[in-house]
């Protein structure tokens, strides 16, 4: 999937907010907790997001796919350009970084959004 294709992905999800952060990097928020992030001057390169626990290290495992620079204490996975991942399953996963992100917002945040969708 290409950059453009996974911020159309990210931008889809209800209360999503891309904005630049640290100077360099274009990070997609949902009540102003990050769920993905990437670099401004190099998209094309690869994405970070957040997984489910138990599925960090099978996920890093994989060729093409590390531990997220400074977020990987935080269960964050980094996927480079050239990981063997297709475009479906990179959707389903950004969607599932959105999830855990926003299962995390307080209850009357969440109903907020929900409300603006």
């Amino acid at each position: 999937m290409d950059f453009e294709s996974a911020k159309t992905v990210c931008r889809s999800f209800p209360g999503c907010t891309e904005d630049i952060k640290w100077d360099h990097d274009i990070v997609f928020s949902v009540g102003a907790k990050m769920f993905a992030a990437t670099n401004a001057s190099a998209p094309h390169e690869g994405i970070s997001f957040k997984v489910d626990d138990e599925r960090f290290l099978e996920l890093t495992d994989r060729p093409g796919i590390i531990p997220a620079p400074y977020l990987a204490r935080a269960k964050w996975v980094y996927v480079k350009a050239d990981a063997k991942m297709d475009d479906a399953e990179l959707a389903a996963m950004l969607r599932r970084s959105y999830e855990l992100v926003f299962a995390k917002l307080a209850r009357k945040l969440q109903r907020e959004i929900e409300a603006a969708a």
